[in-house]
């Protein structure tokens, strides 16, 4: 039997152009001679389509394009993911489903099982679990068809992907009852640096477990903050893996079955990946499809001459192209000589239009005006906060003359102490480094510039400073970034209580403090633009927390 893997870039509720995308791929592996060609998880309307499933012409419209492609599957059969109705009185209106479909008809429909609940994850809202299991025949071979979370080995204990039930085997034991001579699963899973090994494990495990050839093909593309990276995979029945696609790009190839066991990739499990250079490409894929599915065709953000605005900038460009980007350097008699030539270097090495706006008429009318308000208060955050709002204002100008979208430059490190102005540097229609720590930042720079110095030295070994008062430092509030990253990683990735982080030699003073920061703030963050998700734990819709609480 030939199998052919889909790894596609759907857009969530363009049905249009995801069904004549899906037809292509039916048509191209007709010519490859493939039996069986497999799609990702709800790939006739994108994933997550959220609240969209809600409503009653977007279901329909997932059955119209289901019917569109099953004419194409004659001489083909294949599987692909769509919601699909509940007939039954009881439970949600919808199931997750795997559609098996061959001679020109649907044959078989295997639903979801384990619907996820956790970080950005919310299907039990909209799903109804499965509780029937079988296999498809096909080509005198059994297929057992999982769909994503339905190959996770859980403990036997209250499984709380599937609302009041008791899991005590997973999907595939019952699956495994058939005798089925291949798995294939079909997933959405998104990228996260952390937890790279952690799906292939998952894979390998149960290849091994059950003895069968195993087949994967997750989502590739970026919907808003979630960034799918693709990377399908084939596994072979010892567990080694037989081939894995391409990484945040669309792939297709073709494997015959009888073959696979021939091929392995001969990668050691414990390898250490390149971690910067996938949250790179992550980034870069991010970006460019946020703005191709908005249909937005430029950017423009403030360049400081610091090390977030110039990875931002790099990243961006990468994304976009030097030619639909317009930046503006902002400077302040706060800013200092190398940070505005800093600045200007990169834009010239990358050959990005940029201007030079002085703020400080601007900032020294806002503080003449409110004179007779102040009265003789003494300066405080107040009036730095007004220079980051002057150049909120601005870039904010440009974005509206011309149709520019404003990239935030935020990191990690700063939005989760608050280190960040309201309405100033915080403005933005997308956040590029609001998921990276400042010391990964750090990181990216050095990579970006592996080939060749495109962000200048002293940008990337100067100390960082917001440059809002003379001689500011970032030292000056908060600790040291290597220090300030692993105690907010153990807080907000892994989340271990206060106790705990100071038990592992941390200072209990500074971990108080630190961890108040990131409660404290959590306003701020409620009020930031979306983040491009790249690890586990990413402030946004995956970290709900209420605004209110008074809980440390």
């Amino acid at each position: 039997m030939k199998i052919a893997l889909a790894q596609l870039n759907y857009h969530i509720g363009n049905f249009e152009k995801n069904t004549l995308k899906i037809i292509d791929q039916i048509e191209a592996a007709k010519k490859d001679q493939i039996d069986l060609l497999v799609f990702s998880e709800l790939s006739v309307c994108g994933y997550p389509p959220q609240d969209l499933l809600e409503k009653k012409t977007f279901i329909e419209q997932c059955e119209i394009a289901i019917e569109e492609i099953t004419p194409y599957c004659k001489e083909i059969a294949i599987i692909i993911g769509s919601p699909t109705i509940n007939y039954h009185q009881k439970g949600k209106r919808l199931y997750n489903s795997a559609i098996f479909i061959a001679e020109g008809k649907v044959q078989y429909i295997q639903n979801k099982t384990l619907l996820p609940t956790y970080d950005i994850f919310d299907e039990y809202r909209y799903f109804e679990p499965n509780d029937k299991f079988n296999v498809v025949e096909y080509k005198e071979k059994k297929i057992a068809i999982t769909i994503c979370e339905d190959l996770w080995d859980f403990q036997p204990v209250e499984n709380t992907f599937a609302k009041n039930q008791l899991y005590n085997i997973t999907p595939m034991e019952k699956l495994a009852e058939h005798k089925p001579d291949l798995i294939i699963n079909i997933a959405a899973s998104p990228f996260s640096y952390t937890k790279i090994w952690g799906r292939k494990n998952i894979f390998i495990r149960n290849a091994k477990k059950y003895n069968l050839p195993l087949f994967n093909v997750n989502q590739v593309g970026a919907q808003t903050e979630l960034i799918f990276d693709g990377g399908s995979l084939v596994v072979n029945p010892d567990g080694t893996i037989a081939d894995e696609m391409k990484l945040f790009e669309e792939d297709y190839k073709v494997y015959d079955l009888n073959e696979i066991s021939k091929c392995s990739l001969k990668k050691n499990i414990d390898e250490d990946p390149d971690v910067i250079a996938k949250i790179h490409d992550a980034l870069v894929l991010g970006i460019r499809d946020y703005f191709n599915k908005m249909n937005f065709s430029s950017a423009t953000l403030g360049l400081s001459g610091g090390i977030d605005s110039a990875v931002s900038l790099v990243i961006a460009e990468r994304a976009l192209g030097a030619e639909n980007i317009h930046v503006l350097l902002l400077p302040s008699k706060y800013s200092s000589d190398h940070s505005i030539t800093d600045a200007e270097i990169l834009a010239k090495n990358l050959r990005v239009k940029y201007d030079l706006v002085h703020i400080q008429e601007v900032v020294d009318s806002f503080n003449d005006s409110l004179k007779s308000v102040f009265k003789d208060l003494p300066e405080d955050i107040t009036e730095e906060n007004i220079q980051a709002r002057a150049r909120g204002t601005i870039l904010m100008a440009l974005s509206n003359k011309f149709g520019h979208i404003l990239l935030n430059t935020s990191n990690k490190s700063e939005a989760a102490v608050g280190y960040g102005t309201l309405y100033g540097d915080m403005n933005g229609g997308l956040s590029v480094l609001g998921d990276v720590y400042k010391a990964d930042v750090y990181k990216l720079a050095r990579y970006i510039n592996k080939d060749s110095e495109i962000i200048p030295e002293n940008t990337i070994v100067k100390p960082p400073s917001a440059e809002l008062k003379p001689d500011q430092k970032d030292t000056d509030s908060l600790p040291d970034y290597d220090v300030l990253d692993k105690i907010l990683f153990e807080y907000i990735e892994l989340q271990k209580p206060l106790e705990e982080i100071i038990e592992e030699g941390w200072d209990k003073t500074l971990v108080k403090r630190i961890t108040k920061l990131v409660d404290t703030n959590e306003y701020k963050r409620y009020q930031a633009p979306p983040i491009l998700r790249i690890s586990s734990k990413a402030f946004g819709a995956g970290r709900r927390m209420p605004l209110v609480a008074k809980y440390n």
